[in-house]
């Protein structure tokens, strides 16, 4: 018995990397699944690679109104949303000195802006169907605190009091909210965040990605895979009497 079969899905940021691999993973346990991305073209690629069980929409989630019509546009095609995974990010770096205003409200209204009205979006039809399951992406950063990487830890730290302060308030509602806390994945962000620490670092491209793989206590970075998996158990009833969590997934480098 496929675990998610019958589940409607929406999943923000789910046009590559980690977002994709949570659409195919949702696909194959039966859910219909919306791929809501600010890269339309490529959501629409995610989309139809999962045939009939797939759909795209073009979602800005910093756009109250791109979310709204967004949700809307999904819950009219197939009746409403079970399973919301709020994947969205962004990420940058830089020592404190040279920080700008910009890049902080970029980062808040992307991790946390994002990840709170989007719930907001559809929390009010979960509750019309019974309850849900929400599932946030914290980071490992935003677990600790990292050198020149105070916006973005700041931004996963919120995410992760966000978890906690809605599953609370939805649980009457059996709307269940956890958030998973990946550490180093290998995916188009990473080489992002590689070239940010090469320049601050004075290091080859390449060095710190081999570096912190090395580090992981299993030995190397992890794929979108090993997060995509976690999230469906964390979507589907064998976490039935899980809620207000956060899962670290990363190798061993956060124990909790």
């Amino acid at each position: 018995m496929k675990r998610l079969c019958g589940k409607v899905a929406l999943v923000t940021g789910g046009a590559r990397g980690i977002g994709r691999a949570v659409c195919e993973a949702y696909a194959h346990e039966g859910a219909r699944v919306a791929v809501a991305d600010l890269l339309e073209a490529e959501a629409v690629q995610t989309a139809d690679a999962l045939g009939e069980n797939g759909m795209a929409i073009a979602m800005d989630v910093t756009d109250l109104k791109s979310i709204h019509t967004g949700v809307k546009a999904v819950e009219t095609h197939w009746g409403g949303i079970d399973i919301l995974v709020n994947n969205a990010g962004t990420f940058n770096m830089a020592p404190i000195d040279l920080v700008t205003h910009e890049d902080y409200r970029r980062q808040f209204d992307v991790n946390v802006g994002g990840t709170i009205f989007a719930i907001q979006a559809v929390a009010p039809g979960m509750r019309e169907r019974g309850g849900g399951a929400i599932i946030n992406f914290a980071s490992q950063a935003g677990r600790r605190g990292e050198a020149n990487v105070t916006i973005y830890c700041s931004t996963k730290a919120a995410v992760i009091s966000i978890t906690q302060s809605l599953a609370l308030e939805f649980a009457r509602d059996n709307i269940r909210v956890n958030s998973v806390a990946p550490g180093v994945i290998d995916t188009p962000m990473w080489d992002v965040v590689d070239a940010q620490f090469a320049a601050l670092e004075c290091k080859p491209i390449g060095q710190k990605k081999r570096e912190v793989g090395q580090a992981v206590p299993l030995g190397r970075m992890g794929v979108p895979s090993d997060v995509a998996d976690p999230c469906v158990f964390l979507a589907s009833d064998d976490a039935r009497y899980i809620t207000a969590q956060t899962l670290n997934v990363d190798g061993g480098n956060w124990m909790s």
